[in-house]
């Protein structure tokens, strides 16, 4: 008779979560996350069958928790509502920035972001968007967060790159050295909000 299971799928993907924060996601693996739970990697198969299971769970751990809620219609207008869908998917995912590749290639798996996609084009439906254009938008946010949380944790205004650039002889880039001279009072959140400011501008309305 096999042993009863004695872990959850919420323990699975955060013993997973815990080595992807601590080794970065080319460290996720069967053996690294059975010596995380204290198992041995023959006991892990009980639980899950490859690596690619352990991604889908680790996406819904962190994904599952962004509440895609939206607020009640009083609250403001649709460029609220959108922004602060946004605001949620940024804080929760860039809390694991890691973890960002897995949410591109296990989109179509997760219920936590087909829910946020499904209340994303409801406020926009809501709003007057078209069926195309919905999808349009949809995927110009999804561009957006993705690309603008890995350029906070990945490449910061803060970090070498804007000190190096800043540093290039100015006659031969004077609107880069200008630019990275500038970036060192903005601070991410004012970046982050200023470019989603100015894509919802572009979709207008």
């Amino acid at each position: 008779m096999p042993r009863p299971r004695s872990l959850t799928p919420d323990q699975l993907a955060a013993a997973a979560l815990a080595v992807i924060d601590r080794e970065g996601l080319p460290g996720l693996s069967m053996r690294a996350v059975a010596v995380e739970l204290g198992i041995s990697t023959m006991a892990l198969y009980r639980y899950v069958q490859d690596r690619g299971e352990l991604e889908a769970l680790v996406v819904e751990l962190v994904l599952g928790s962004v509440d895609s809620t939206p607020p009640p219609p009083t609250a403001g207008p649709w460029r609220a509502r959108i922004t602060l869908l946004v605001d949620r998917m940024r804080d929760t995912v860039g809390a694991h920035p890691a973890v960002l590749p897995l949410t591109m290639s296990h989109r179509h798996r997760s219920p936590g972001v087909l829910r946020w996609g499904e209340t994303v084009l409801g406020v926009l439906g809501e709003a007057g968007f078209g069926a195309e254009e919905r999808i349009i938008a949809l995927r110009a946010l999804l561009a957006y967060v993705i690309g603008a949380i890995q350029q906070e944790h990945l490449g910061a205004l803060s970090g070498a790159g804007t000190a190096a650039i800043a540093e290039l002889p100015a006659h031969e880039y004077p609107y880069l050295t200008e630019a990275a001279l500038g970036a060192r009072s903005l601070t991410p959140d004012r970046e982050f909000h200023g470019g989603l400011a100015l894509l919802l501008d572009g979709l207008g309305r």
